[in-house]
């Protein structure tokens, strides 16, 4: 596998009080840090309800952010594809294309939310087949072609899209939770998978077993995938010690989880914790648990281990939550990108051999500060500061340099 690379998933999941203008454009400056931290992608999503999760239109707020960056590239994460013709979304994702340079990745799903698809009048039962349906479309559209096509719910006539990706290929990528119908579009059309089922318990269960669906469906119609085009989702709050990350992340991850997962969404199963101490202990403490609150190495570990489960993939994506406050929150991103990122790729294994060969060949600075003393012995004066320097007790010593009193006593 190739180095893995990293990025950030904004669902987005912000808690209901702050003042929308003012969280968009947070939202905005954090995209433009994560760049300056050598992130790799930066993902948001589009939903429409409830309240927590406020940006519509994922195209819009990535051509703002791209104004603001120059080099991260940009995801929809997802663009929900029963919620919109798929001419439109074509033309849109390749508008971002040109307005951010060549960076836009066009992500899918069916839509995750029943009061989106509520207020959209669109039936639950039909959302994963119209997203299989319009990916076909836009990958004739996006390919250049001429596309006529008829559908219960779209119509298509002699459509082309006037100006195409100024990638050579935009990348495409299916939404996959714990059921194998993301993986099994992602093989069929030969498609990246964006893994967010992997931020539950469930969907880590399920996570090794996942890429063999998208296998199948690949082989089947005669496709290609590589799993550095999987994308994997994951939950943390890092900080210096163990006991920081949690005083700082355990408020918060009560409130998100009992006021949005339980409160709002009513996910199945889940119940309010009573206390902080309970959201962290059923969060973090438990065997394949689903976040990781703690240090640098922890979640190189986690990172680590979830690779060795799942059998290697791409891209690690963090995802984005307000379980501490945001100063705290930027520091568990910088941590992540100051030891994190550069553990996981190898970036310090030539500074780790490095520093162990000199350690193992200390006869080299014997050698050298003999080297010095000669020089310094040929030269009348330094000679005599030398000698005046050995009778007074002073210790010729630097940080920097080879032993001198060593190499002099060598040469008399």
């Amino acid at each position: 596998m190739a180095r893995t690379k990293f990025g950030a998933f904004l669902a987005p999941h912000h808690p209901i009080g702050e003042h929308p203008m003012l969280q968009f454009r947070n939202d905005i400056r954090f995209a433009t840090r994560l760049e300056e931290l050598g992130y790799d992608e930066f993902w948001v999503g589009e939903h429409h309800s409830t309240g927590w999760e406020m940006i519509a239109s994922p195209e819009m707020f990535l051509a703002a952010v791209g104004e603001h960056t120059r080099r991260i590239r940009l995801g929809t994460g997802v663009i929900s594809l029963p919620y919109h013709h798929p001419f439109n979304v074509a033309q849109r994702m390749v508008q971002l294309d040109y307005m951010t340079g060549g960076r836009a990745i066009l992500g899918t799903g069916p839509g995750a939310l029943p009061s989106d698809a509520h207020t959209l009048g669109i039936d639950p039962m039909t959302q994963r087949d119209r997203q299989d349906e319009a990916i076909g479309v836009i990958k004739r559209l996006l390919a250049g072609e001429r596309v006529t096509h008829e559908s219960e719910w779209f119509t298509l006539r002699d459509a082309r899209l006037q100006l195409l990706p100024l990638q050579e290929e935009m990348e495409m990528v299916a939404a996959s939770s714990i059921s194998p119908s993301g993986m099994t579009l992602a093989g069929k059309y030969g498609m990246g998978v964006l893994s967010i089922g992997s931020n539950s318990d469930a969907g880590l269960a399920a996570l090794p077993t996942q890429w063999g669906f998208a296998e199948q469906a690949a082989a089947k119609s005669g496709k290609s995938i590589d799993r550095k085009n999987w994308r994997v989702l994951m939950s943390w709050h890092i900080a210096e010690t163990r006991e920081e990350a949690r005083a700082q992340a355990a408020k918060g991850l009560m409130h998100w989880h009992n006021e949005y997962q339980v409160g709002t969404l009513m996910r199945p199963g889940a119940v309010p914790f009573i206390s902080p101490e309970q959201a962290l202990e059923q969060t973090v403490d438990v065997e394949g648990a689903s976040a990781v609150i703690g240090t640098p190495d922890d979640l190189i570990a986690a990172i680590r281990k979830l690779q060795a489960n799942a059998g290697g993939f791409g891209v690690v994506l963090g995802f984005v939550h307000d379980w501490a406050n945001r100063e705290n929150t930027l520091r568990s991103w910088d941590l992540v990108g100051r030891y994190v990122i550069p553990e996981i790729n190898g970036l310090l294994d030539g500074y780790r051999d490095s520093r162990a060969f000199v350690i193992e060949n200390r006869e080299w600075f014997d050698r050298a500060g003999q080297a010095v003393m000669s020089k310094i012995m040929s030269h009348e004066g330094a000679a005599a500061a030398l000698k005046a320097g050995m009778e007074a007790g002073v210790a010729m010593r630097s940080p920097n340099a080879p032993d001198l009193n060593k190499a002099a006593k060598d040469l008399k």
